[in-house]
């Protein structure tokens, strides 16, 4: 098959479901691989790989709908198609929708009521301007976009796999990115300090920690602390890293070229090798010790003591670093006399079962890790260090040996470490022998001629924001993954996020400015007959909130959110150092991992034992890149919001929040005696709207019965905190339009 088949078939593909695609790459692979599907002409030219143009905006005579450049892309594919667009949202659902995207938290009935009042006097355009900014200046904004990128660097605080060993200085990874985002730190600029921070000059040493911080970004990954062969472990963290760093920034999964060519995509074995060098020359640091659960420790990375940097670990005397030394020696020297005991028993024909046994050697060595664990805590006097995940060049540079079907016992040649050949940008150079190439990497992914990481990165700004991205694959921009709907729009798109400085703010500010994000999600059944996903963008897509925001929600509603960020996390500053495993004999930690009133995004996140509150609700799962989340309605959501202590806690807080707002706004009349004014507070909260007349009058007979029965003013209280629970369990609390 030829070029222009080639692209026939790409085209096709478009309209297919995913998992049929990758049946039909799996089937085509023994193709693809001798060349006959697509030539080498076609694979170098697929259309992720081209140099980013300025596309033509549409000009439509009959255009009366579009009010940005966004609309016009999207109002010429409509109307190709013989589509017309819906109406706009009611300006509440509007807000409410705004409020979600941006801060990831409900608007309070007082923003609703100043957004419609400057709305009857003011120029919408200006008042919705004016909310955009808002909302983007505040703290939670940083929160709520930090736990997207937290996602897809599949942040967690412990190693997972067999061993589960918590990581307690993975949070000042977490508050690194929620601060960048806060803080408007360009989108290149934030990729090269995640590969390379440590690597960039500094001014101050409080730069110098933030910098370390972020390459945490390349320590915080799943790793088999259980692992009995080193060069294995070390393999298959360079393999996990290399991963990361591609499905994270450039959408690409190189990865696959570790045992053999990409079967579908351009990248050789060589590329692989060349980019595992990079890795190879490269020290992470983990912070975790030896222990009977953990054959692998990992030295935590300290940083600059003047940095001033939270310590949350405990200094110790003096006495007790000279105690804990002495332990130390006493531990090598009996290790290093017993060994030499086994060899003069061998040396002279004896039995040597009994002289050093194995039993020996892991009580020392589990001991000596121990030990060393607690003294790397600390300084020579004892005091607290402040520590952090995260890398540095290593002592010495190599390059890695090509394995043959990726196996560590059959080693070929060293491949001379590289960036992939296959993508060519202004800062794609030769690396330096005395180099990891580190930062060359991650300057080749910054640049603005790369042809993927601008694409890929607003690619998911776009999902965030409508729902689905404009390639539906976020993670994959290769053969195997959807081609883009509104290629000329995600052009457009990038070639201005690169022209603004690579400024996410303002790649959100034109999103959300866009006439196409404040359509209103109605149903159409024309449209729906000719477009039945929505791809064509022709109305708001309903969206299933994520946990987070359903857990924040409750908290907000009720009163109770605590906004303060906390000092560390649970597993900081209790968990510590151990194995999962063994968390659930501490009564210290709460069952469900969920004992605070903080936002969600500081909830503990334990490979394979996430609190309920996440897990139920379709979490990201912390060990993979994740652009874009699952979103399910199944039983086990439904009995969590019935029956869950922390739902109960919320709508009981709600309640009393309800009655006092009332029994202060007017102190001469009993709140419980008028039910019509309870529901709407209530509908206020948690809609932000007031009930309909059915949904009045069925929440009035409610609590009517309910009150007539009562039999005290517990039992009256208690009728209108089961309704509060009912709100907290409805599709609409969850779900945003």
């Amino acid at each position: 098959m030829r070029s222009s088949q080639a692209r026939s078939v790409l085209l096709f593909q478009s309209f297919l479901p995913n998992w049929f695609v990758t049946i039909l790459c799996i089937l085509a692979v023994p193709l693809i691989a001798s060349g006959e599907l697509l030539g080498q002409e076609s694979k170098s030219a697929f259309w992720s790989l081209k140099a980013i143009e300025r596309p033509r905006v549409p000009e439509l005579a009959s255009d009366r709908w579009s009010i940005t450049e966004i609309d016009r892309f999207i109002f010429e594919k409509l109307q190709s198609a013989g589509i017309a667009p819906s109406s706009d949202s009611s300006p509440a659902t509007l807000l409410r929708r705004l409020h979600f995207d941006l801060i990831g938290l409900p608007p309070a009935p007082d923003d609703i009521d100043q957004f419609l009042n400057r709305l009857a006097k003011e120029d919408f355009e200006k008042v919705l301007n004016d909310e955009v900014e808002r909302l983007l200046g505040k703290e939670q904004f940083g929160e709520r976009w930090g736990r997207h990128w937290l996602d897809v660097a599949r942040f967690a605080e412990s190693s997972g796999k067999e061993a589960n060993i918590s990581f307690p200085y993975a949070w000042r990874y977490r508050d690194y990115v929620i601060d960048c985002f806060n803080n408007e730190v360009p989108f290149n600029q934030f990729v090269v300090e995640q590969i390379a921070g440590d690597l960039l000059p500094f001014e101050s040493e409080a730069e110098r920690a933030r910098l370390l911080n972020a390459t945490g970004f390349l320590a915080i990954g799943p790793k088999n602390l259980d692992e009995a062969d080193a060069v294995q472990f070390a393999a298959d963290l360079v393999d996990e890293q290399i991963d990361t760093v591609c499905r994270a920034f450039i959408a690409q999964s190189i990865a696959c070229a570790r045992c053999h060519d990409h079967k579908t995509d351009q990248y050789t074995m060589e590329d692989y090798y060349g980019l595992a060098g990079i890795f190879a020359s490269t020290t992470t640091y983990f912070g975790t010790s030896v222990s009977p659960a953990n054959r692998l420790g990992g030295d935590p990375l300290q940083l600059p003591l003047a940095a001033g940097q939270p310590i949350l670990q405990k200094s110790i005397s003096a006495k007790k670093v000279i105690e804990l030394r002495e332990q130390l020696a006493k531990l090598k020297k009996e290790q290093e006399d017993g060994m030499a005991a086994v060899a003069q028993a061998v040396q002279e024909g004896r039995d040597t079962s009994e002289i050093f046994t194995l039993r020996d050697a892991l009580r020392i060595f589990w001991s000596s890790g121990g030990i060393e664990g607690q003294l790397e805590q600390v300084d020579e006097n004892g005091k607290a260090l402040p520590l952090t995940m995260g890398v540095l060049e290593a002592s010495k540079m190599v390059d890695a040996t090509l394995l043959e079907r990726g196996d560590i016992h059959e080693p070929t040649e060293p491949i001379a470490r590289r960036l992939p050949h296959a993508i060519i940008t202004k800062t794609y150079v030769k690396i330096d022998a005395k180099e990891s190439g580190r930062l060359h990497m991650a300057r080749w992914l910054a640049d603005s001629s790369h042809p993927l990481t601008a694409r890929v990165f607003v690619n998911r700004v776009w999902h965030y924001l409508m729902g689905a991205g404009i390639v539906s694959t976020v993670d994959d921009f290769g053969l195997t993954g959807q081609l883009p709907t509104h290629p000329e729009l995600l052009e457009h798109l990038s070639m201005q996020f690169v022209e603004d400085s690579w400024s996410i703010k303002q790649l959100i500010r034109r999103i959300v400015r866009s006439r196409v994000y404040r359509q209103s999600s109605s149903f159409a059944a024309k449209n729906f007959e000719l477009d039945p996903d929505n791809r064509l963008r022709w109305r708001a897509s309903k969206r299933r909130l994520d946990a987070e925001v359903i857990r924040d929600s409750m908290l907000a509603v009720s009163g109770e959110l605590d906004y303060r960020r906390p000092l560390g996390s649970l597993v900081a500053t209790t968990i510590g150092d151990r194995p999962i495993s063994l968390i659930g004999l501490d009564n210290r930690v709460p069952h469900d991992l969920d004992g605070s009133l903080n936002r969600s995004v500081y909830l503990p996140v334990l490979r394979d034992r996430l609190p309920d509150a996440l897990a139920l609700f379709d979490f990201a799962e912390p060990s993979l890149v994740t652009g874009a989340r699952e979103s399910t309605n199944v039983p086990v959501q439904a009995l969590y919001l019935m029956n869950s202590d922390f739902v109960r806690s919320r709508s009981t807080a709600l309640a009393k929040s309800i009655i006092k707002a009332l029994e202060q706004e007017n102190p001469s009349v009993v709140p419980m005696d008028n039910t019509e004014q309870l529901v709407g507070f209530a509908f206020q909260k948690c809609f932000g709207r007031k009930p309909d007349p059915v949904e009045a009058k069925l929440a009035r007979e409610f609590l009517d019965k309910e009150l007539e029965a009562a039999m005290n003013e517990t039992d009256r209280d208690e009728a209108f905190i089961r309704y509060c629970h009912t709100l907290f369990t409805s599709a609409e609390f969850r779900n945003v339009d």
